[in-house]
């Protein structure tokens, strides 16, 4: 089986989870192949967000419990260099990046450290923006992490979709739509979205204004249900309006 083929099937079980635990399982039978064996996912809370407040912002967890106690009660947030890397880069990269790209302290290096005790040495961060513009970040961890630059954007993908899931199930937005109508003009611009391409790269593309195009792929979102970009690429694709 192709890795396409391979994605569209994971995909499409995380579509069928009806909760967040059984998104958080279905994701970590994909990741833990690669050493990804630990998953958290959630909008960041804002610095000085009291402690007792800090896990409302958790949507998928499946941390070792008392590394989630040992983070919320020593504030680690605050801290977490993984986190600070996130939101400098604002793009996927793997947890030894932030070690090497930010300056580390005694406050980091304490949380790095206390990481490496429950055996999460290593993993891959990414951050999602949501349709209203929440930041959610996602942090997968695991003792011995291994994949390639193909598996690194497979994860990305499945896991944005895990996220994608896990908010419509939170909203309570997640009911089966037996049929979309996206117009030719949407899926052109979510085809042109699926490999990579910007607002205004599309508009130059198809001759359209920018927010033209930005307005198509909102519409898009909004059919599909997805709570960003990358999940309405990939529902697209499982629903077969692109390939």
């Amino acid at each position: 089986m192709s890795m396409f083929d391979r994605t569209l099937e994971y995909i499409d079980q995380l579509q069928h989870a009806n909760s967040a635990a059984a998104v958080c399982e279905r994701l970590l039978a994909v990741t833990s192949n690669f050493g990804l064996t630990a998953l958290m996912a959630g909008t960041v809370p804002q610095p000085g967000t009291p402690r007792g407040q800090q896990k409302d912002h958790v949507l998928l967890c499946d941390w070792p419990g008392e590394w989630l106690e040992r983070y919320v009660a020593r504030n680690y947030v605050d801290h977490d260099p993984v986190v600070s890397h996130m939101k400098q880069l604002q793009a996927p990269f793997q947890w030894r990046e932030a070690s090497q790209n930010i300056v580390i302290d005694k406050s980091s290096d304490e949380v790095m450290g206390d990481a490496r005790e429950f055996k999460l040495r290593d993993g891959l961060a990414f951050p999602l923006v949501t349709l209203d513009g929440q930041i959610v970040m996602v942090s997968l961890g695991g003792e011995s992490v291994d994949l390639s630059e193909t598996e690194f954007g497979m994860v990305s993908l499945v896991s944005t979709y895990a996220v994608g899931r896990a908010m419509q199930l939170h909203t309570m937005a997640g009911k089966v739509i037996d049929h979309i109508e996206l117009t030719p003009r949407e899926r052109e611009c979510l085809q042109w979205a699926a490999v990579g391409k910007s607002e205004w790269e599309i508009s130059q593309i198809l001759g359209i204004s920018e927010h033209t195009s930005e307005k198509h792929l909102l519409n898009a979102k909004s059919k599909l249900g997805a709570a960003n970009r990358v999940q309405a690429v990939a529902e697209a694709i499982r629903r077969g309006y692109i390939s």
